[in-house]
């Protein structure tokens, strides 16, 4: 008996827990994609002795795959407004995945770079599709919950990347967390095997999303008593919002503007971190996978702590303005040490330091990625995030040639972590300007 046609829950039915396993799908394509995505940071020492970039030409890779991520997140909020999670989950995995294992055929740096431009238009679908999931799967009071624990799969990746890359692509590899190193045998298949190999594994998930996923009303697996906790959140007022016009409301740019500040620190972690242990501690391909390995642990953790607060205040009577903004706010508090990284002697110290700030990003940035459903209609929602997504990549777009543009002159990271370190406040102060109350937008569509 599917939920649209069982009867009424009686008050001793306890609902199933479905949407629980909508989110683990979600988290598993999060960690697929950003193993994807970084391994060009893991890789960055091989491929730039056989592409013959130097900062600015690595800077430039990462400039165009963050553009054609920019122009895709746009697209893809509105094509999952109109095609649904389903059909455009499976289509944009299956675009990137794609283009990454046609990544290891590439014979130039041009053919890279179309490579990467590919990968990027399918990865700016994943977190549209993962936001519209959420919004269709869980009431307002869980979503910033469901958003940490999915959005920790970007930690995973990024965890599981420099532990495997180096396994397939070199012959051996040497951990060392800080208690002596452990010498693991590796596959010898080169960097363009480590493309194949991840690649061609990961299609599992598209398989599986596509035999799992359906909306609440229509999966067997929900009971009327979870279907009426997933509805339980006041009707939307407008069924449809144009497009257009979601650009003309302050709503969207209280998100967009927040992406634009906070995703570039995001990008500098994820292209760069291994070059810093590299440039800072002299670490190589096959030794900095602890220390990033260990930044992310930390960022897992800071991702579903950043949800769990905001969520748990709310359901202890807090307002949702109150909730979100004290997260934020703490959040960007702790970013703050990470001005002190470039100058510190110790690997481990440097890693803890980086490690907070990175799991405060993950934790502002769950509880970013909530307020579209707290500000807009549930049918809004994925172009918002398409929007806030494009502004995200521009922001690193410019970040990117930045970084690039300061290495190349300065060869530390000083200038790009002080940055780093102020962002958060700077975009917590535009959020709270544009939208003091996060009061929800009652008139769009009218």
């Amino acid at each position: 008996m599917t939920p649209a046609s069982a009867p009424p829950s009686s008050g001793a039915q306890k609902p199933s827990h479905y949407r629980w396993t909508i989110c683990g799908l979600l988290l598993a394509a999060i960690a697929i994609n950003y193993v994807h995505r970084q391994m060009i940071g893991v890789l960055k020492g091989p491929l730039s002795a056989e592409m013959g970039w130097t900062e600015e030409g690595y800077a430039d890779v990462v400039f165009w795959f963050q553009a054609a991520y920019a122009l895709g997140f746009l697209a893809w909020g509105r094509i999952l407004d109109k095609i649904g999670a389903r059909i455009g989950y499976t289509l944009a995995f299956s675009v990137w995945t794609l283009a990454h294992m046609f990544t290891g055929a590439v014979t130039s740096g041009l053919q890279f770079t179309l490579a990467r431009v590919a990968l990027g238009i399918g990865e700016s679908g994943s977190f549209p599709s993962s936001l519209k999931a959420v919004t269709e799967w869980f009431p307002q009071r869980e979503r910033a919950l469901a958003t940490g624990i999915f959005n920790a799969g970007s930690n995973i990746g990024a965890i599981i990347a420099p532990l495997i890359v180096p396994l397939i692509a070199l012959s051996a590899v040497s951990l060392n967390f800080g208690f002596g190193p452990l010498n693991l045998p590796g596959l010898d298949w080169g960097w363009r095997g480590a493309f194949y190999v991840t690649g061609a594994l990961s299609l599992i998930w598209a398989v599986v999303w596509w035999m799992m996923y359906r909306r609440p009303t229509e999966h067997s697996k929900v009971n009327a008593a979870e279907l009426a906790l997933i509805q339980s959140d006041p009707a939307d007022h407008v069924d449809k919002v144009p497009w257009f016009k979601l650009l003309f409301v302050k709503e969207t740019w209280v998100f967009a503007l927040g992406k634009f500040f906070i995703d570039p620190i995001w990008w500098l972690w994820l292209f760069w971190l291994p070059d810093f242990f590299q440039k800072n501690y002299g670490l190589d391909l096959k030794s900095f996978g602890p220390p990033v390995i260990a930044v992310y642990l930390l960022s897992d953790v800071g991702s579903v702590a950043g949800g769990w607060l905001s969520s748990t205040l709310i359901k202890r009577g807090i307002s949702v303005n109150l909730a979100r903004k004290v997260t934020l706010l703490i959040c960007a508090l702790c970013v703050l040490p990470v001005l002190l990284a470039q100058g510190t002697s110790n690997l481990w110290v440097a890693v803890l330091i980086i490690g907070v700030a990175a799991a405060a990003h993950q934790a502002f940035s769950a509880n970013l990625y909530t307020l579209p459903s707290d500000l807009l209609p549930r049918s809004a929602v994925a172009s918002v995030i398409g929007i806030g997504g494009m502004a995200g990549a521009i922001g690193g777009m410019f970040m990117s040639k930045f970084v690039g543009y300061i290495l190349d002159k300065t060869h530390n990271y000083s200038i790009i972590f002080m940055i780093a370190a102020f962002t958060y406040l700077v975009a917590f102060a535009v959020i709270h300007l544009l939208s003091p109350k996060l009061k929800r937008n009652q008139t769009i569509g009218q």
